[in-house]
């Protein structure tokens, strides 16, 4: 085993420059923000589904009997046709907020492979942008 040089050491290091990094500062607040907006989506995936087992629910109930749902934190009592609709403006609502957090996930993947780019592209090996 030999001892490297303090040339050799320093061959392959680049120097960070200031804007450097600003690169690298965005990418891990791109990198944050993303991770936030994944399990915003997974939440409302899994509210997505609720409201659609509530779906299949409300059409097997009986259409006299008033049903319970659920608005905020309370429960109220419906007619099962105002229920339906109320339901149809929440799917939409979940949809709608879905759409616009993935429109922003996409935004934020775009920037981070041209961060990743130009990083790679100036340090190499020396720099893991990778999870």
């Amino acid at each position: 085993m030999r001892m490297l040089e303090q040339e050799e050491e320093n061959d392959d290091a680049a120097e960070v420059t200031w804007e450097d990094q600003q690169r690298i500062n965005t990418f891990s607040k791109l990198n944050t923000r993303i991770r936030l907006i994944q399990e915003k989506l997974e939440e409302l995936k899994q509210e997505k589904e609720a409201l659609d087992d509530l779906s299949t629910e409300l059409e097997l109930a009986d259409e006299d009997e008033p049903v319970l749902y659920k608005i905020g934190e309370a429960f109220l009592h419906m007619r099962q046709s105002r229920a339906l609709k109320r339901l149809e403006q929440d799917q939409a609502s979940v949809d709608a907020k879905v759409a616009v957090l993935a429109g922003q996930a996409d935004e934020c993947e775009v920037q981070m492979k041209e961060l990743k780019v130009k990083l790679y592209s100036k340090f190499g090996k020396a720099i893991n942008l990778d999870e």
